[in-house]
């Protein structure tokens, strides 16, 4: 007899130890979930091999086109809503699991700000004024910023992942690729579903969604999330709060318009409110005054900032509008409207003491607009477009240094760093694909992009305490930065393949593209710091210009690929080998400032370099093999030789040979089983999965310059689902185990240990070992 016994996390003891999963499945422990790139088909047919078949998938976005995953020449994974469901996945931060060469992680000191990397491009400050080198996208519309970027998994059709620098097509900042969140459309039949969730750390979750026909040609949908569960740690500093808890109230409302046959409307409003607790570190080193212990509990902290009340709020509303203005030509225009807003106190030191207390709140708003003419023939298929956006990112935040301005004389020293930018864009590309037979095809394609940035960035020192932004009455006594600058960079990204399908079965394929992420001016910069280039005793206004900028970066990527069908379709695999040319690296750091000659450094400036040059080797192997009715297994193995050739540091200095890629591992990979039966259950016909996955990372480090207290070694997470679902598709019932190993992994820190008095080096973990219970019916 099957069994699972569950003994809930009782949070009164906060021993992540007292979840017992013990699981006797007909004498046997199994399963798993693949890469995802491709879903099976179910039927009650005899186990023919033919019927064994994984089917295709079909992307509707890989190249902006409709086309099968095995003839798309790029390295691509997709996960569909459904088997993200089925492995009990939350949030987007889980698709890196399945994903070779991936990282997704929440930024340190958040709840929902994304750091991504993709074959070692990417960005983890989330400051305003630097962008990720990973293009995050819901519904073709881009996201400009990372905060509130975490997004949870909620009328998802599918996911997918494009690894390597996908300029031509997405344009600025998906130089190391792009992630597409693409949600479901609306059924032309009345649908409504119930999912509730349970499990560790009392988390409840309760999702409703429903939507109908109004008419033949008018329908409308909408969904309303809940979120909530405890801390898995505690703030013992502060009653009542909690760290690394969950509290978030999410919806979407969309309506579908069939205007004519060749007329389709799409309208789509979502919002999302996160009153989680603030999310502090855990000290990796006793206090350097008060002598603080290093806690047990690396989810426990006794940070003292509560000021001002944490909170999130993201927006936004998105108009699509497809005409297809005969067999041939389609029109698209995408119009969207973001806006999110976070506050938050940011204890950089976790401690009660006001040394490095940081509060601080980012303001974003994006407008965009891109149209798009696709032609389709029987030979030539491809995509003209013209993009445009205008957004905005505002930070302000204060550095409290209490303790120092004691020792100095300055009580309540705080550096308040204002950050202004306005970013000015627009693009035009095309990329077309000619078919010279049945078996080859060249693909080419470009874009042009203009990037102008306008930065304003105003550092002030004040005394006695925070700022009037954040409810304080500091005083200001000096200014050491009031800049204002702007300049325009320019760009063209151009892309070319050629494909070989010898048969059916198999795609062969070279490529080359480019990618480029726009330079900027760094928010966190203090024109005072700005040395003097030229030695002619004096601080120009132009050597002041060159300080704060930093120049746009660039990959050139060399890329081929095999995709494959083996034994009736029963095997698909697909192997990409790859080099890239990464250049004028932005690299994101701050210094300690000593603005008074005692030989303490009571502030600090951010440094943003253009680092020299990089060069990335590596490969992906993804597949999936389905064995029989029964059995399927999965994997996804990748591989990253990231090394920086050149590597200029503040002081102008060449150390690459010290300087490593920050959060890429050597090696990921990610195996798989899932073992499915038919199964009814009260008289109910339906079937058992059984699916698991053990997903691996290599050694990695937080940051440029390795640090033997923040860096993470290797680990592996082991996750496990038990799936029971109704034949005709109404009910699903799942068990779902995430790290089941209970490993102890960071994903991210703060590195300052000569900053403030206290010293800070501190560090964020990944979730510890839940257990959740779903239970979804759908009318």
């Amino acid at each position: 007899m099957n069994t699972v016994n569950y003994f809930r996390h009782d949070k009164a003891a906060k021993s992540r130890s007292s979840i017992t999963l013990t699981l006797a499945i007909a004498g046997v422990i199994v399963a798993g979930f693949g890469p995802a790139e491709y879903v099976f088909a179910q039927d009650n047919r005899s186990p023919t091999s033919s019927d064994q078949a994984i089917e295709e998938i079909v992307v509707t976005t890989a190249r902006r086109r409709e086309e099968s995953l095995q003839e798309v020449p790029l390295s691509i994974s997709v996960f569909s809503g459904d088997e993200l469901d089925r492995i009990g996945a939350a949030d987007l931060i889980s698709v890196a699991q399945y994903s070779p060469n991936v990282t997704l992680e929440v930024s340190r000191g958040t709840n929902t700000t994304l750091t991504a990397f993709i074959r070692g491009v990417g960005q983890q400050d989330p400051v305003a004024g630097f962008e990720s080198g990973v293009g995050l996208y819901v519904d073709d519309v881009y996201l400009n910023r990372p905060h509130a970027a975490v997004l949870d998994l909620y009328d998802v059709e599918r996911i997918e992942v494009l690894r390597g620098p996908q300029g031509t097509l997405y344009g600025r900042n998906t130089i190391g690729g792009a992630i597409k969140y693409v949600t479901r459309r609306l059924s032309d039949e009345p649908e409504v579903k119930i999912k509730l969730s349970a499990g560790s750390y009392s988390q409840l979750d309760g999702l409703v969604t429903a939507s109908a026909p109004i008419s033949d040609s008018l329908r409308i949908g909408g969904t309303i999330v809940r979120y909530s569960r405890d801390g898995f740690g505690d703030n013992l500093n502060l009653d009542g709060v909690e760290n690394y808890n969950k509290d978030i109230l999410g919806g979407r409302l969309s309506a579908e318009w069939d205007a004519t046959e060749n007329l389709f409307f799409r309208l789509s409003v979502d919002y999302t409110q996160d009153d989680s607790d603030p999310k502090a570190g855990h000290r990796l080193m006793v206090g350097g005054v008060s002598g603080a212990p290093i806690l047990p509990d690396v989810f426990d902290t006794r940070a003292g900032l509560n000021i001002p009340e944490q909170s999130v709020e993201s927006k936004g509303i998105s108009l699509l509008a497809e005409w297809t203005l005969n067999e041939r030509f389609t029109l698209k225009n995408i119009l969207a409207f973001r806006r999110d807003e976070t506050w938050s106190p940011i204890d950089f030191d976790s401690l009660p003491v006001d040394d490095l207390d940081v509060p601080v709140v980012y303001k974003n708003e994006q407008f965009s607009e891109e149209l798009q003419l696709l032609y389709s023939s029987d030979r030539l298929n491809g995509i003209l477009g013209v993009y445009y956006l205008d957004a905005n990112a505002f930070n302000e935040f204060d550095v409290i240094l209490g303790p120092l301005g004691t020792v100095i004389g300055l009580p309540g020293l705080n550096a308040n760093t204002l950050g202004d930018v306005d970013t000015k864009t627009w693009s035009i590309f095309a990329d077309f694909t000619y078919d010279f037979s049945d078996t080859m095809s060249l693909s080419l394609g470009g874009r042009y992009t203009s990037d102008e940035r306008t930065a304003r960035v105003l550092r002030r020192t004040f005394i006695g305490g925070l700022s009037p932004t954040f409810g304080g009455s500091a005083t200001p006594i000096a200014t050491t930065s009031d800049f204002d600058g702007s300049e325009e960079f320019t760009d063209f990204s151009p892309r070319v393949s050629l494909s070989w399908k010898p048969n059916d079965e198999q795609h062969l394929y070279v490529s080359y593209s480019e990618g480029f992420k726009g330079g900027g001016f760094d928010p966190r910069a203090q024109t005072t710091a700005a040395p003097d280039i030229d030695g002619d005793g004096n601080v120009s206004d132009a050597e002041i210009f060159e300080f704060m900028r930093f120049r746009p970066e660039t990959v050139s990527s060399y890329e081929v690929g095999w995709k494959s069908s083996w034994l009736d379709s029963r095997i698909k695999t697909s192997l990409a080998v790859f080099f890239a040319d990464y250049k004028n690296v932005q690299i994101p750091g701050s210094i300690g400032v000593d603005t008074d000659g005692d030989g303490i450094n009571d502030t600090f400036t951010g440094v943003t370099t253009n680092a020299g040059k990089a060069e990335l080797p590596g490969f992906e192997f993804e597949g999936m093999f389905r064995a029989n009715d029964n059995w399927s297994f999965g994997w996804a193995v990748g591989y990253l030789d990231a090394e920086y050739k050149e590597f200029i540091d503040a002081s102008g200095n060449d150390v690459s040979d010290q300087a490593v890629f920050q959060n890429t591992p050597e090696w990921t990979a990610n195996g798989s089983i899932t073992f499915e039966i038919p199964l009814s259950v009260f008289g109910a016909p339906g079937s058992f999965a059984t699916i698991t996955s053990l997903s691996y990372r290599d050694k990695a480090s937080q940051f440029e310059f390795p640090n033997v207290l923040l860096d993470q070694p290797s680990f592996t997470l082991w996750d496990l689902s038990l799936v029971w679902e109704h034949d005709d598709g109404h009910m699903r019932a799942g068990i779902h185990g995430r790290n089941l190993g209970d490993e102890e992994y960071k994903v991210a820190g703060y590195d300052f240990p000569t900053l403030g008095l206290e010293g800070n080096v501190t560090a964020f973990y990944g979730n510890p070992r839940t257990v959740t219970g779903t239970l979804e019916y759908r009318f």
